[in-house]
């Protein structure tokens, strides 16, 4: 039996003033949270989407957040100012960490470990005590931004991305470094573990998306140029059989998450998508709507539907 996907736009959220750079779940799959240029990070409720709500404001653009879901806060990466932790309870700054003057471009929050850790502009990766917010370590090994984070808990690896086109991955525990895979012609934007941890997905400014072998000491099973330009993004669907990519190309693609077949084209002229970059996207389980964000300053949310033919 074959199947087909069909995509439906349902709404085009605005309110950000400068292109919108992240977007990220809540401890509700109704509700997500998105951050831009503007300093501004919002709540949406894809129940009532038209009204975004204003969590934090803060003073420099922000490219990466985290929802904490045992204690309800959101950490907001504002770049150049280090790390604010957002209690959403009461919409209070608990807690501001001060990290090296740089861009943040993604924060990883592991409750096992009691560990966060933080990307940053400089090629250092920052681990905080998750309940001090302490500053336990800093690894660095390149002087090249950390781009991305994605941690695998079966294997407890940490897969980092980083601009000096390499995937490191560390022993998140004790951030030992495990293997270096350097297949990749420009910075490594995303990474993403498979659902059933098995595969390390990567994607990169040479529009390439990699697959690799998490139990063969991740060996690459081989790659797709899957976008025209940088893929941004790369996020499975909640039941695992899909996932979708986003790219500079203004595009959005829907894949096989088993065949790595493509399944569907997102864009401007067939589904009145993105004008510009789609920097991220959110697959919300909430009738598994897929949300996207760009350097157009919008937000659209999308119907995804699998058709059985």
């Amino acid at each position: 039996m074959t199947s087909k996907v069909q995509v439906q736009k349902l709404s085009t959220l605005t309110g950000h003033r400068d292109c919108v750079y992240t977007l990220e779940r809540s401890g509700e799959e109704h509700v997500f949270f998105s951050a831009a240029g503007d300093g501004m990070v919002a709540a949406w409720d894809l129940n009532n989407p038209e009204n975004g709500e204003l969590i934090a404001k803060v003073s420099t653009s922000v490219y990466a957040l985290r929802y904490v879901a045992d204690r309800n806060l959101l950490l907001i990466g504002q770049n150049q100012e280090g790390l604010q932790v957002i209690d959403l309870k009461d919409k209070k700054i608990l807690k501001s960490v001060p990290l090296p003057k740089v861009a943040i471009f993604d924060i990883a929050y592991i409750p096992e470990l009691q560990k966060i850790f933080v990307a940053m502009g400089n090629g250092a990766v920052c681990v905080l005590h998750s309940d001090t917010f302490k500053l336990q370590t800093t690894v660095r090994k390149t002087d090249q931004s950390a781009r991305s984070l994605a941690y695998n808990p079966q294997t407890q690896d940490l897969a980092i991305g980083y601009s000096d086109n390499v995937i490191r991955i560390f022993d998140a525990a004790t951030m030992e470094l495990k293997h270096e895979m350097a297949s990749h012609a420009n910075s490594v934007f995303t990474v993403a573990y498979s659902p059933d941890s098995k595969l390390l997905l990567s994607g990169s400014r040479d529009a390439h998306l990699r697959v690799w072998e998490v139990e063969q000491n991740y060996k690459e099973r081989g790659y797709t140029i899957a976008h025209m330009y940088t893929i941004n993004h790369i996020t499975y669907s909640p039941d695992g059989r899909h996932f979708a990519t986003c790219s500079m190309d203004k595009s959005i693609k829907v894949w096989d998450a088993e065949t790595f077949k493509l399944l569907k084209v997102i864009d401007k002229v067939r589904n009145a998508s993105h004008g510009t970059s789609v920097n991220k996207l959110f697959w919300s389980a909430h009738q598994n709507q897929l949300v996207s964000c760009s350097d157009d300053r919008t937000i659209s949310v999308w119907d995804i539907k699998q058709v059985e033919l």
